[in-house]
């Protein structure tokens, strides 16, 4: 294992002691050894600046909905989801969603699941999504069998979880931010998801919050891919594995692009401890249909979480 300036572990994608020990730390690691093909990160990688060099009349035209999470996401639109009077996020976005067959039963169980919606002005977007969204998918199904393995998780029905999975993307387009401009890039904040994987802007301004509570850059060379747990492992191991706050920083004057892969299980799976708790580990049960959806619901302006208590991945700054 080897650790960047940064501080974050940098290791194979079959080092599996190494990486819980990573990821039982810090919540983060940068893999190399991935798998996923350089031409579709780098496909990807252009696409992400075509997708957002277009009017906002046409970003308008295919921007989300209340009803419909697919589509542009406007510049400063969605706020923390529990603090609004903080400032809106400083990106525009992209969301799309696994790609759900239309004769699929989950259809009709679920409004969360349906067809993605394409941009108009590129016809090559539906192929360089879903040849990177399958290298992507297969990298994360080794990851998880190889973390199952090294702490005790293996057949507890995590690859069943995975079934007719909730997992989404939000391409990510952070503009140049200006001097003095108060709005964060992406407040501080843990991912309700498996896992989260992404491959970093070389600019950099992904920053991690350290167990001191210091705020330190998520080093990640160019051959790795970041790799950080998300509530929902952690809930899985009892704490073993932790899911870390972190945020984003825009660069003053320099444009970012990014898309982390959510991985998130099925709308009817209920997460709950599947390894006796950690001591200090506040043991609790996620149910990922409603709390995604109340996400969801709450990134929308003007909306509130109906739980003041309940946990939706925002956190301090």
């Amino acid at each position: 294992m080897v650790v960047s300036s940064q501080g974050v572990p940098v290791l194979g994608s079959e080092e599996s002691k190494g990486l819980v020990e990573a990821l039982s730390g810090v919540g983060f690691a940068a893999v190399r050894d991935h798998h996923v093909p350089d031409a579709d990160l780098a496909a990807m990688r252009r696409l992400l600046v075509a997708l957002f060099d277009v009017d906002d009349g046409a970003k308008d035209r295919q921007s989300v909905s209340r009803d419909d999470y697919r589509g542009y996401i406007p510049l400063r639109f969605f706020s923390p989801n529990r603090d609004k009077a903080a400032p809106p996020d400083g990106f525009e976005g992209y969301k799309l969603h696994w790609e759900c067959p239309p004769d699929h039963p989950v259809r009709s169980e679920c409004a969360h699941y349906g067809p993605n919606r394409w941009a108009d002005h590129l016809p090559e977007m539906p192929s360089v999504v879903e040849s990177w969204w399958a290298a992507m998918e297969a990298f994360s199904s080794r990851l998880m069998a190889g973390l199952a393995d090294a702490v005790g998780l293996q057949g507890k029905g995590l690859a069943e979880a995975m079934e007719a999975p909730l997992t989404n993307v939000t391409l990510l387009h952070y503009p140049g931010r200006r001097a003095n401009d108060p709005a964060p890039g992406f407040h501080p904040h843990k991912d309700i998801t498996v896992v989260t994987i992404l491959d970093p802007d070389p600019v950099g301004g992904l920053e991690v919050r350290t167990r001191d509570g210091d705020w330190v850059e998520a080093g990640c060379p160019d051959d790795a891919l970041l790799v950080n747990v998300g509530d929902l492992l952690e809930v899985w191991s009892g704490g073993r594995l932790v899911s870390t706050p972190h945020r984003v920083t825009n660069p003053e004057g320099v444009e970012r692009y990014s898309a982390p892969f959510f991985v998130v299980p099925n709308h009817r799976v209920v997460v709950e401890p599947l390894l006796d708790p950690v001591d200090g580990f506040e043991s609790r049960s996620v149910d990922v249909g409603r709390v995604t959806a109340e996400v969801w619901r709450t990134n929308w302006p003007g909306e509130a979480p109906s739980d003041s208590a309940s946990h939706l991945g925002t956190v301090e700054p």
